[in-house]
């Protein structure tokens, strides 16, 4: 049994946070080669999780279904999820979501990239310290993980020693410093001294990073690095994208081993084969016009990388692995599907398509209206998620009889929809689609209009009502939902 203590930051050797490096496949093998944590590519996303059984991992899902962030029990206690944000209760929401999950939260206030401080995130943070302290404060007071925050000097040595005592006073566990101002670039000098001179001001652990270009070779670099910056910590970015295995006490692993074992790590974790093609070229670096530079910058795959590396009976066979365990699975949910199969409840293969239906006008809407109408109470929906493929599908009970569709749709949303659809058929009632002809919510809502713009002339309360509003007023969240 692991036993989940609180995660220390103190002599300490860390993956640091690298956009499109990141990754699953990247932590994993930092940690097999003996990074003590390792940070996850920076996220400003709000998301929504589910278990995948197949890969065994926990995925973090964006609105548009794009899996931001995946992770599993080996890393889990020592992870820690670095997000980017300009707004506190939203950072605590996100925060609270995937506390569960990993080590430790830290706040990006380092990235100088345009796309963070246009949203005054990253370096933007660094000139609003009022701002800076209320998202760390209501982390630490909302969340029972350590909180961390990563910054970048300011343009003098006082002002970001004072900056960096505001922020201890947060209560946050630890602070990473990158020794470079928000305008400079690797190939400009990394500023120990500033870092030593927040190392001697403050009494939280100080993680020292950007030192890659300047000090950071081979594994006894880091100690050196760690030394003249006086830091509890290292964290090493570049030269552990180079070779991972500059975590490794005993020396570099040969580029080659190292390259496999990340591919298996990707292969494993059904890593996108963009971001593993990206990764093994910044390992590849200076060999990148070798032949098997060429190939692996031709491949289109994740199978065509596996060839490049003489890694195709690999590829087979881990893929099979998954084909069985996924038929396996399927099998397994059929008949749980069979077992939990109500008779009482009435269901049609149906799925609903927005574009047969005028623009904001849905099937719920005619439901939720019918029920008003006749005196019954508002429909009640139940969606549930199947773990295996992430599909949706919902049951509609309306005057105490249940109704779905038989089909599985990629969201809640389209699933209540499709019940709704089988509700209205069931009981001959106009779902609003185009090819019904004159649509009733419409003309109802452009009367409201007009009563309201004669209100208005009248000089009456603008105001409109709330039973009104209530109409055309639809479930929309996909968090927390049961699974199947």
């Amino acid at each position: 049994m692991t036993v989940n203590t609180p995660l220390c930051f103190r002599g300490k050797k860390i993956l640091a946070p690298m956009v499109r490096v990141g990754t699953l496949p990247m932590r994993l093998l930092a940690l097999d080669y003996g990074a003590d944590i390792v940070y996850c590519e920076n996220f400003c996303l709000f998301c929504f999780s589910f278990g995948t059984e197949v890969l065994e991992t926990v995925d973090f899902v964006a609105p548009n279904e794009r899996v931001v962030f995946r992770t599993c029990e080996r890393e889990r206690h020592r992870v820690v999820f670095q997000m980017g944000s300009s707004d506190a209760e939203r950072a605590l929401a996100v925060a609270k979501l995937v506390e569960s999950d990993v080590a430790g939260i830290d706040i990006n206030m380092g990235c100088p990239k345009e796309y963070s401080t246009k949203a005054s995130m990253g370096a933007a943070l660094l000139s609003d310290p009022d701002k800076i302290e209320s998202i760390l404060t209501t982390l630490v007071k909302g969340i029972c993980k350590p909180v961390t925050c990563k910054i970048r000097i300011l343009p003098s040595v006082e002002d970001t020693v004072n900056l960096v005592k505001r922020i201890e006073k947060t209560g946050i566990a630890a602070i990473a410093v990158h020794g470079r101002k928000k305008e400079e670039r690797p190939q400009h000098p990394v500023h120990c001294d500033v870092i030593k001179a927040i190392s001697e001001a403050v009494s939280i652990p100080v993680i020292a990073n950007g030192g890659s270009h300047d000090f950071i070779k081979e594994y006894a670099d880091i100690e050196t690095f760690q030394k003249a910056t006086a830091a509890s910590s290292v964290m090493v970015a570049r030269a552990a994208m180079w070779n991972p295995s500059i975590f490794r006490k005993e020396g570099f692993c040969p580029l080659k081993d190292v390259m496999q074992d990340y591919i298996k790590y990707a292969v494993r974790y059904d890593n996108h084969y963009t971001n593993t093609k990206y990764c093994l070229c910044q390992m590849l670096r200076e060999q990148l016009e070798t032949t098997q530079g060429k190939k692996l910058h031709a491949a289109q795959s994740t199978q065509e990388i596996c060839e490049v590396f003489e890694m195709g009976d690999f590829y087979e066979e881990t893929t099979a692995i998954f084909e069985a365990k996924k038929t396996s699975l399927e099998t397994k949910t059929q008949d749980e599907d069979d077992e939990m199969e109500d008779p009482d409840v009435i269901k049609m293969a149906v799925r609903f398509d927005k574009r047969e239906y005028p623009p904001q006008i849905t099937p719920k809407m005619y439901l939720l209206e019918w029920c008003r109408k006749e005196k019954h109470p508002q429909p009640v929906y139940e969606t549930v998620q199947r773990p295996l493929d992430r599909l949706f599908c919902s049951v509609v009970t309306v005057a105490e009889r249940k109704y779905r569709s038989t089909l599985w749709d990629k969201s809640k949303k389209l699933a209540e929809q499709a019940a709704a659809i089988v509700c209205l058929r069931t009981l001959g009632v106009p779902e609003g689609k185009l090819c019904e002809g004159e649509n009733h919510l419409i003309n109802k809502r452009k009367r409201e209009e007009q009563e309201r713009l004669i209100n208005r002339d009248h000089g009456e309360d603008l105001a409109e009502p709330s039973h009104k509003k209530a109409n055309f007023i639809e479930e929309t969240s996909d968090m927390n939902l049961p699974k199947m």
